[in-house]
């Protein structure tokens, strides 16, 4: 690994599955540090076997065909373990004695009742730092339910305030919860203790709640309950389609975005079609007469009409694009956010790219996503295991190699 990368010092053991984690070691792989996935001896992490699949190769020998798995697990490296032997919990330890960080997404206490929770942990690696991403936290009254992204934006407020008001709550396309709740949180919170970690020299635990994380998402809405005591309801938020001008308007031939929400960028918009009258009406709400004079503006013109009249004027207004246009639009390219990945098996594989830009140490989201337990056997002899122990490890099912042997469908 190129000692260029900002993280190139870092090594993570990642025992996640699906998103949340798996988006978190992706953003720490990508700016340089060593990520080993410990994948159990079964089916490993289940994204794997998610459609859709590259490739015509229906019964996936590799566990690498999958866009969803490959499209999160981009320079990592993958052990398989089983955790319910004794030999496994033997080698995850001393794996622990070596890394800096490890990623947990197991229900609270999992790892405790197999005898490698985060004490354990910290008697083998006073300095490792153990980041746990759960649903509702370690402790409070939902510490055992399970849930998902949209469970938890239900519980938190965010999803009841997210649409129309005489509609119903919408989903969004992204997973917030997951991704900006549990991943971004994560990942930050990691840095935040390795940071401490060069003053004290010790480790510390990170509780990550997906709830708690999609909930500060909300700091600007509870910052206003909290001051005027005034409840806040689907599609009255300021900024979630309570303004005429913060909303899409439906085009001539689609949608846009009109984002004029400071006074200038609105006056140059009236200014620009010709109606001085729409000024005053900048904070009208949907449904009423203001609101319904801009919207038949907006219907008036084409998105790429709409495009050109917001190089001329600067306003805040851009196309709704779909998903096709987008990854292939100029901005886009420009960013380097449609990246290649040559992925051994199959060729090139079109993925997303690194949303930090760095100047001096960018990021390399090039490297390859690992196979099923492609790298178990040269962890283990990493780790200190003889070429006889890695053996009898194998042969006894505590550790596994490259195979599918337990592997079933994402959606059995």
């Amino acid at each position: 690994m190129s000692a260029e990368l900002p993280l190139s010092d870092v090594r993570v053991l990642d025992l996640t599955r699906l998103l949340p984690g798996g988006f978190c070691s992706l953003l720490l792989a990508d700016l340089g540090a060593e990520v080993l996935k410990v994948e159990d001896t079964g089916m490993g992490d289940y994204i794997r076997w998610a459609p859709p699949f590259y490739g015509e190769d229906a019964d996936q020998e590799s566990g690498t065909r999958s866009a969803l798995y490959l499209a999160l697990n981009r320079g990592k490296r993958s052990v398989r373990l089983d955790l319910k032997s004794d030999p496994g919990r033997e080698a995850l330890l001393r794996l622990v004695e070596r890394y800096d960080v490890v990623l947990d997404g197991f229900r609270p206490g999992v790892l405790e009742r197999l005898g490698v929770g985060y004490e354990r942990m910290r008697e083998a690696n006073p300095a490792i730092v153990v980041c746990a991403i759960t649903g509702y936290g370690q402790d409070g009254p939902n510490v055992e339910r399970a849930g998902h992204d949209m469970n938890y934006l239900g519980l938190v407020g965010l999803l009841g305030l997210t649409g129309a008001a005489d509609g119903p709550p919408v989903q969004s396309a992204g997973q917030i919860a997951d991704l900006g709740g549990g991943a971004l949180m994560a990942a930050f919170g990691v840095m935040a203790a390795l940071h401490e970690r060069r003053r004290s020299g010790q480790g510390q635990y990170v509780d990550v709640s997906m709830a708690d994380g999609a909930l500060s998402w909300l700091a600007l809405v509870a910052g206003r309950y909290f001051c005027d005591g005034e409840v806040p309801r689907r599609g009255g938020q300021q900024l979630a389609g309570g303004l005429a001008c913060y909303m899409p308007y439906e085009a001539a031939d689609g949608w846009i975005s009109c984002g004029a929400l400071e006074p200038k960028f609105w006056a140059a918009f009236c200014g620009g079609v010709e109606r001085p009258d729409l000024v005053e009406r900048q904070f009208d709400p949907p449904g009423s007469d203001g609101w319904r004079e801009v919207a038949e503006v907006f219907r008036g013109r084409t998105r790429e009409q709409w495009e050109a009249f917001n190089d001329e004027h600067n306003c805040c207004i851009e196309p709704v694009l779909d998903i096709e246009e987008a990854l292939d639009s100029e901005l886009v390219r420009a960013r380097e956010m449609v990246i290649e990945v040559d992925q051994p098996g199959f060729g090139p594989v079109r993925q997303l790219g690194v949303p930090i830009k760095l100047s001096r140490t960018p990021g390399d989201p090039t490297r390859a996503a690992p196979a099923f337990g492609e790298h178990t056997e040269a962890v283990l002899r990493e780790a200190g295991y003889s070429d006889e122990e890695v053996a009898a490890m194998v042969e006894s099912g505590a550790a596994a190699g490259p195979g599918t042997d337990s592997a079933t469908t994402f959606r059995a």
